[in-house]
Protein backbone atom coordinates (compact mmCIF):
# COMPACT_ATOMS: atom_id res chain seq x y z
CA UNK A 1 0.00 0.00 0.00
CA UNK A 2 2.96 2.22 0.74
CA UNK A 3 4.87 1.58 -2.55
CA UNK A 4 1.68 2.27 -4.53
CA UNK A 5 1.23 5.80 -2.95
CA UNK A 6 4.57 6.26 -3.38
CA UNK A 7 4.51 5.80 -7.12
CA UNK A 8 0.96 7.22 -7.33
CA UNK A 9 2.94 10.62 -5.74
CA UNK A 10 5.93 10.23 -8.20
CA UNK A 11 3.62 10.38 -11.51
CA UNK A 12 1.93 12.60 -9.94
CA UNK A 13 4.72 14.98 -9.47
CA UNK A 14 6.51 14.72 -12.76
CA UNK A 15 3.87 16.50 -14.96
CA UNK A 16 3.35 19.42 -11.77
CA UNK A 17 7.85 19.91 -12.36
CA UNK A 18 6.96 20.11 -16.24
CA UNK A 19 5.66 22.86 -15.63
CA UNK A 20 7.79 24.59 -13.10
CA UNK A 21 10.56 24.02 -15.49
CA UNK A 22 8.85 25.95 -18.41
CA UNK A 23 7.50 28.22 -15.95
CA UNK A 24 10.63 29.19 -14.65
CA UNK A 25 12.12 29.56 -18.58
CA UNK A 26 9.49 32.16 -18.77
CA UNK A 27 10.20 33.87 -15.70
CA UNK A 28 14.12 33.76 -17.02
CA UNK A 29 12.99 35.19 -20.58
CA UNK A 30 11.21 38.08 -19.54
CA UNK A 31 13.58 39.28 -17.27
CA UNK A 32 15.18 42.42 -18.16
CA UNK A 33 18.46 41.00 -19.16
CA UNK A 34 16.95 39.06 -21.65
CA UNK A 35 14.11 40.50 -22.82
CA UNK A 36 12.63 38.26 -25.02
CA UNK A 37 9.17 37.55 -23.50
CA UNK A 38 8.56 41.74 -22.47
CA UNK A 39 5.70 42.71 -21.71
CA UNK A 40 4.78 43.80 -25.19
CA UNK A 41 5.82 39.86 -26.36
CA UNK A 42 3.48 38.45 -23.82
CA UNK A 43 0.52 40.59 -25.12
CA UNK A 44 1.01 39.45 -28.47
CA UNK A 45 2.15 36.23 -27.61
CA UNK A 46 -1.10 35.73 -25.18
CA UNK A 47 -3.40 36.76 -28.22
CA UNK A 48 -2.14 34.43 -30.43
CA UNK A 49 -2.86 31.40 -27.67
CA UNK A 50 -6.13 32.74 -27.65
CA UNK A 51 -7.31 33.43 -31.36
CA UNK A 52 -5.14 30.29 -32.70
CA UNK A 53 -3.75 27.57 -30.73
CA UNK A 54 -6.42 27.35 -27.59
CA UNK A 55 -9.58 27.18 -30.14
CA UNK A 56 -7.31 25.06 -32.09
CA UNK A 57 -7.15 22.82 -29.75
CA UNK A 58 -10.17 23.00 -27.96
CA UNK A 59 -11.97 22.33 -31.39
CA UNK A 60 -9.73 19.48 -32.53
CA UNK A 61 -10.21 17.87 -28.99
CA UNK A 62 -14.08 17.98 -28.83
CA UNK A 63 -14.34 17.04 -32.26
CA UNK A 64 -12.23 13.65 -31.80
CA UNK A 65 -13.71 12.43 -28.37
CA UNK A 66 -17.08 14.35 -27.95
CA UNK A 67 -19.63 12.45 -29.36
CA UNK A 68 -23.32 12.24 -28.62
CA UNK A 69 -23.47 9.37 -25.79
CA UNK A 70 -20.22 11.02 -24.17
CA UNK A 71 -22.27 14.25 -23.62
CA UNK A 72 -25.08 12.15 -21.77
CA UNK A 73 -22.72 11.13 -19.62
CA UNK A 74 -20.73 14.30 -19.10
CA UNK A 75 -23.78 16.39 -18.39
CA UNK A 76 -22.24 16.78 -14.72
CA UNK A 77 -19.26 18.99 -15.65
CA UNK A 78 -20.91 22.00 -16.27
CA UNK A 79 -22.52 21.45 -12.48
CA UNK A 80 -19.07 20.69 -10.98
CA UNK A 81 -17.60 23.71 -12.36
CA UNK A 82 -19.95 26.01 -11.45
CA UNK A 83 -19.89 24.73 -8.17
CA UNK A 84 -15.94 25.52 -8.16
CA UNK A 85 -17.53 29.35 -8.70
CA UNK A 86 -19.92 29.14 -5.98
CA UNK A 87 -18.23 27.52 -3.36
CA UNK A 88 -14.95 29.48 -4.05
CA UNK A 89 -17.04 32.88 -3.65
CA UNK A 90 -18.80 32.00 -0.77
CA UNK A 91 -15.01 31.49 0.89
CA UNK A 92 -13.71 34.48 -0.84
CA UNK A 93 -17.00 36.53 0.83
CA UNK A 94 -16.07 34.70 4.24
CA UNK A 95 -11.78 35.85 3.58
CA UNK A 96 -13.14 39.64 3.11
CA UNK A 97 -14.67 39.60 6.21
CA UNK A 98 -12.19 38.32 8.25
CA UNK A 99 -9.11 40.03 6.85
CA UNK A 100 -11.09 43.66 6.41
CA UNK A 101 -9.98 43.30 2.77
CA UNK A 102 -10.27 46.97 1.32
CA UNK A 103 -13.33 47.85 -0.83
CA UNK A 104 -10.93 48.14 -4.10
CA UNK A 105 -9.84 44.71 -3.87
CA UNK A 106 -12.45 42.71 -3.02
CA UNK A 107 -13.29 41.78 -6.85
CA UNK A 108 -9.50 40.78 -6.82
CA UNK A 109 -10.37 38.80 -3.40
CA UNK A 110 -13.41 36.83 -4.85
CA UNK A 111 -12.53 36.12 -8.10
CA UNK A 112 -9.24 34.63 -7.42
CA UNK A 113 -10.69 32.38 -4.79
CA UNK A 114 -14.01 31.23 -7.48
CA UNK A 115 -12.38 31.53 -10.93
CA UNK A 116 -9.49 28.47 -10.80
CA UNK A 117 -7.14 27.71 -14.12
CA UNK A 118 -9.60 25.14 -15.25
CA UNK A 119 -8.33 25.26 -18.82
CA UNK A 120 -4.94 25.90 -19.50
CA UNK A 121 -3.75 24.12 -16.59
CA UNK A 122 -5.69 20.95 -16.64
CA UNK A 123 -4.45 20.63 -20.77
CA UNK A 124 -1.01 20.63 -18.73
CA UNK A 125 -1.58 18.27 -16.56
CA UNK A 126 -4.37 15.77 -17.58
CA UNK A 127 -2.13 14.59 -20.74
CA UNK A 128 0.98 14.21 -18.48
CA UNK A 129 -0.29 11.99 -16.29
CA UNK A 130 -1.49 10.12 -18.82
CA UNK A 131 1.30 9.64 -20.03
CA UNK A 132 3.56 8.24 -17.12
CA UNK A 133 4.32 5.24 -15.87
CA UNK A 134 1.82 3.83 -13.23
CA UNK A 135 -0.64 5.79 -13.97
CA UNK A 136 -4.12 4.40 -12.87
CA UNK A 137 -6.08 5.38 -15.81
CA UNK A 138 -5.58 2.79 -18.47
CA UNK A 139 -3.83 3.16 -21.76
CA UNK A 140 -1.65 6.15 -22.37
CA UNK A 141 -3.48 6.69 -25.53
CA UNK A 142 -6.91 6.07 -24.35
CA UNK A 143 -6.47 7.88 -21.41
CA UNK A 144 -5.02 11.29 -23.54
CA UNK A 145 -7.58 11.50 -25.56
CA UNK A 146 -10.11 11.51 -23.10
CA UNK A 147 -8.48 13.45 -20.83
CA UNK A 148 -7.93 16.27 -23.47
CA UNK A 149 -11.45 16.35 -24.07
CA UNK A 150 -12.14 16.65 -20.62
CA UNK A 151 -9.59 19.53 -19.98
CA UNK A 152 -10.79 20.82 -23.37
CA UNK A 153 -14.91 21.20 -22.05
CA UNK A 154 -13.41 22.12 -18.77
CA UNK A 155 -11.95 25.40 -20.33
CA UNK A 156 -14.86 25.90 -22.50
CA UNK A 157 -17.37 25.99 -19.77
CA UNK A 158 -15.20 28.23 -17.10
CA UNK A 159 -14.74 30.57 -19.90
CA UNK A 160 -18.29 31.62 -19.73
CA UNK A 161 -18.34 31.57 -15.81
CA UNK A 162 -15.01 34.16 -15.77
CA UNK A 163 -16.10 36.27 -18.68
CA UNK A 164 -19.61 36.66 -17.29
CA UNK A 165 -19.60 36.34 -13.22
CA UNK A 166 -15.87 37.18 -12.37
CA UNK A 167 -15.54 39.87 -14.97
CA UNK A 168 -18.69 41.62 -13.37
CA UNK A 169 -17.53 41.39 -9.83
CA UNK A 170 -13.88 42.68 -10.68
CA UNK A 171 -16.01 45.55 -12.75
CA UNK A 172 -18.59 45.97 -9.92
CA UNK A 173 -15.94 46.77 -6.75
CA UNK A 174 -13.28 48.75 -9.34
CA UNK A 175 -13.45 52.06 -8.17
CA UNK A 176 -13.53 53.32 -11.39
CA UNK A 177 -13.99 57.06 -10.26
CA UNK A 178 -10.57 57.33 -9.14
CA UNK A 179 -9.09 56.81 -13.23
CA UNK A 180 -9.69 59.73 -15.44
CA UNK A 181 -11.69 58.66 -18.49
CA UNK A 182 -8.48 58.81 -20.84
CA UNK A 183 -6.50 56.43 -18.48
CA UNK A 184 -9.28 53.89 -18.36
CA UNK A 185 -9.65 54.11 -22.43
CA UNK A 186 -5.92 53.74 -23.02
CA UNK A 187 -6.24 50.70 -20.46
CA UNK A 188 -8.86 49.24 -22.86
CA UNK A 189 -7.35 49.64 -25.60
CA UNK A 190 -4.28 48.33 -24.47
CA UNK A 191 -5.19 45.24 -22.94
CA UNK A 192 -5.68 42.38 -23.73
CA UNK A 193 -9.00 41.61 -22.35
CA UNK A 194 -10.55 44.18 -23.97
CA UNK A 195 -9.42 42.11 -26.73
CA UNK A 196 -10.90 38.82 -25.27
CA UNK A 197 -14.31 40.50 -25.13
CA UNK A 198 -14.64 42.16 -28.72
CA UNK A 199 -16.83 40.41 -31.17
CA UNK A 200 -14.14 39.16 -33.25
CA UNK A 201 -12.55 37.17 -30.34
CA UNK A 202 -15.52 36.04 -29.15
CA UNK A 203 -17.35 34.69 -32.51
CA UNK A 204 -13.53 33.10 -33.37
CA UNK A 205 -13.35 31.13 -30.13
CA UNK A 206 -17.14 30.11 -30.22
CA UNK A 207 -17.61 28.65 -33.87
CA UNK A 208 -14.39 26.59 -32.95
CA UNK A 209 -16.47 25.03 -30.10
CA UNK A 210 -19.24 25.25 -31.65
CA UNK A 211 -17.61 23.18 -34.61
CA UNK A 212 -15.98 20.91 -32.35
CA UNK A 213 -18.69 20.12 -30.98
CA UNK A 214 -21.00 19.32 -33.96
CA UNK A 215 -18.09 17.20 -35.42
CA UNK A 216 -18.01 15.20 -32.82
CA UNK A 217 -21.84 14.62 -31.95
CA UNK A 218 -23.01 13.94 -35.19
CA UNK A 219 -22.33 10.90 -36.76
CA UNK A 220 -22.15 11.87 -40.65
CA UNK A 221 -19.90 14.80 -40.48
CA UNK A 222 -17.69 12.92 -38.24
CA UNK A 223 -16.81 10.50 -40.86
CA UNK A 224 -15.94 13.28 -43.09
CA UNK A 225 -13.14 14.90 -40.81
CA UNK A 226 -11.99 12.55 -38.04
CA UNK A 227 -12.53 8.61 -38.71
CA UNK A 228 -9.67 6.62 -40.39
CA UNK A 229 -9.93 7.19 -44.51
CA UNK A 230 -12.27 10.40 -43.87
CA UNK A 231 -12.06 13.03 -47.05
CA UNK A 232 -11.29 16.02 -44.97
CA UNK A 233 -9.12 14.30 -42.17
CA UNK A 234 -6.26 16.23 -43.45
CA UNK A 235 -8.00 19.62 -41.82
CA UNK A 236 -8.32 17.87 -38.49
CA UNK A 237 -4.75 17.10 -38.27
CA UNK A 238 -3.65 20.42 -38.99
CA UNK A 239 -6.10 21.95 -36.49
CA UNK A 240 -4.57 19.62 -33.87
CA UNK A 241 -1.09 20.87 -35.17
CA UNK A 242 -1.92 24.31 -34.35
CA UNK A 243 -3.16 23.36 -30.73
CA UNK A 244 0.34 21.78 -29.71
CA UNK A 245 1.51 25.12 -29.44
CA UNK A 246 -1.16 25.81 -26.75
CA UNK A 247 0.12 24.27 -23.96
CA UNK A 248 4.27 25.82 -23.85
CA UNK A 249 3.26 29.05 -24.81
CA UNK A 250 0.87 29.34 -22.32
CA UNK A 251 3.31 28.08 -19.83
CA UNK A 252 5.62 30.65 -20.67
CA UNK A 253 3.27 33.35 -20.70
CA UNK A 254 2.41 32.08 -16.88
CA UNK A 255 6.26 32.53 -16.38
CA UNK A 256 6.80 35.85 -17.82
CA UNK A 257 3.44 37.27 -15.41
CA UNK A 258 4.69 36.45 -12.26
CA UNK A 259 7.54 38.06 -12.29
CA UNK A 260 5.86 40.91 -11.81
CA UNK A 261 5.14 39.61 -8.44
CA UNK A 262 9.06 39.96 -7.26
CA UNK A 263 8.65 43.50 -6.99
CA UNK A 264 5.88 43.36 -4.37
CA UNK A 265 3.03 45.96 -3.89
CA UNK A 266 2.02 46.04 -0.27
CA UNK A 267 -0.47 43.78 -0.40
CA UNK A 268 -1.73 42.26 3.34
CA UNK A 269 0.24 39.13 4.00
CA UNK A 270 -3.38 37.98 5.34
CA UNK A 271 -4.85 38.31 2.42
CA UNK A 272 -2.62 36.06 0.67
CA UNK A 273 -2.16 33.61 2.55
CA UNK A 274 -6.12 33.24 3.07
CA UNK A 275 -6.19 33.15 -0.89
CA UNK A 276 -3.90 30.31 -0.38
CA UNK A 277 -5.72 28.44 2.02
CA UNK A 278 -8.90 28.67 0.33
CA UNK A 279 -7.63 27.48 -3.06
CA UNK A 280 -5.74 24.80 -1.63
CA UNK A 281 -7.18 23.20 1.56
CA UNK A 282 -11.14 24.43 1.69
CA UNK A 283 -12.05 24.23 -1.76
CA UNK A 284 -10.28 20.82 -2.29
CA UNK A 285 -12.16 19.53 0.96
CA UNK A 286 -15.55 20.84 -0.44
CA UNK A 287 -14.72 19.19 -4.04
CA UNK A 288 -14.30 15.76 -2.46
CA UNK A 289 -17.62 16.04 -0.25
CA UNK A 290 -19.20 17.47 -3.60
CA UNK A 291 -17.84 14.63 -5.93
CA UNK A 292 -18.67 12.18 -3.43
CA UNK A 293 -22.52 13.00 -2.74
CA UNK A 294 -22.43 13.10 -6.78
CA UNK A 295 -21.51 9.59 -7.23
CA UNK A 296 -23.51 8.11 -4.44
CA UNK A 297 -26.76 9.70 -5.98
CA UNK A 298 -25.70 8.28 -9.01
CA UNK A 299 -25.09 11.72 -10.87
CA UNK A 300 -22.11 11.16 -12.18
CA UNK A 301 -20.60 7.18 -14.22
CA UNK A 302 -17.59 6.00 -12.21
CA UNK A 303 -14.48 6.64 -15.11
CA UNK A 304 -11.55 6.93 -12.81
CA UNK A 305 -9.84 9.95 -15.19
CA UNK A 306 -13.51 11.84 -15.60
CA UNK A 307 -13.95 11.68 -11.65
CA UNK A 308 -9.62 12.74 -11.05
CA UNK A 309 -10.49 15.40 -13.43
CA UNK A 310 -13.89 16.94 -11.30
CA UNK A 311 -11.54 16.77 -8.43
CA UNK A 312 -8.78 18.27 -9.81
CA UNK A 313 -11.01 21.50 -10.44
CA UNK A 314 -11.44 22.30 -6.93
CA UNK A 315 -7.65 22.12 -6.29
CA UNK A 316 -5.97 24.46 -9.22
CA UNK A 317 -4.70 28.05 -8.69
CA UNK A 318 -6.10 31.01 -9.85
CA UNK A 319 -7.11 31.71 -13.23
CA UNK A 320 -4.85 33.65 -15.29
CA UNK A 321 -7.42 35.61 -16.35
CA UNK A 322 -7.63 37.60 -13.62
CA UNK A 323 -4.48 39.38 -14.15
CA UNK A 324 -5.89 40.82 -17.44
CA UNK A 325 -9.22 41.55 -15.66
CA UNK A 326 -7.42 43.91 -13.22
CA UNK A 327 -5.38 45.40 -15.83
CA UNK A 328 -8.62 45.99 -17.77
CA UNK A 329 -10.13 48.30 -14.85
CA UNK A 330 -6.70 49.33 -13.80
CA UNK A 331 -7.15 48.18 -10.20
CA UNK A 332 -5.43 45.61 -8.29
CA UNK A 333 -2.49 44.66 -10.89
CA UNK A 334 0.77 44.78 -8.64
CA UNK A 335 -1.42 42.69 -6.26
CA UNK A 336 -2.68 40.38 -8.23
CA UNK A 337 0.71 39.82 -9.70
CA UNK A 338 1.88 38.69 -5.99
CA UNK A 339 -1.21 36.31 -5.26
CA UNK A 340 -0.39 35.01 -8.70
CA UNK A 341 3.36 34.77 -7.91
CA UNK A 342 2.78 32.93 -4.29
CA UNK A 343 -0.12 30.70 -5.42
CA UNK A 344 1.98 29.44 -8.92
CA UNK A 345 4.86 28.98 -6.66
CA UNK A 346 2.92 26.77 -3.93
CA UNK A 347 0.81 24.82 -7.09
CA UNK A 348 3.68 22.80 -7.19
CA UNK A 349 3.96 21.61 -3.70
CA UNK A 350 -0.07 21.57 -3.46
CA UNK A 351 -0.93 19.99 -6.89
CA UNK A 352 1.70 17.05 -7.00
CA UNK A 353 -0.20 16.35 -3.16
CA UNK A 354 -3.97 16.20 -4.32
CA UNK A 355 -3.36 14.83 -7.69
CA UNK A 356 -1.58 11.66 -5.88
CA UNK A 357 -4.18 11.58 -3.02
CA UNK A 358 -7.23 12.01 -6.02
CA UNK A 359 -5.52 9.27 -8.21
CA UNK A 360 -5.76 6.96 -4.62
CA UNK A 361 -9.03 7.88 -4.23
CA UNK A 362 -10.54 7.30 -8.00
CA UNK A 363 -8.03 4.32 -8.06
Amino acid sequence: MKMKLFQLFITASIPVLKTLLITALGSYLATERVNILGEDSRKHLNSLVFFVFNPALVGSSLAQTITYHSMIKLWFMPVNVLMTFIVGSIFGWILILLTRTPPRLRGLTVGCCAAGNLGNMLLIIIPAVCEEKGSPFGAPDVCYAYGLAYASLSMAISAVYMWSYVYSIVRISSNRDTLDQDTIQSLERSSIPNQIMTPPGKIMNRIMKIVGFVIGVIPPVRKVFIEDGAPLRVINDTVSLLGGGAIPAVTLIIGGNLLKGLRGSGIQTSLVIGIIIVRYVALPLAGILIVKGAMKFGLVHSDPLYLFVLLLQFALPPAVSMATVTQLFGAGEKECSVIMLWTYVLASVALTFWSAFFMWLVA
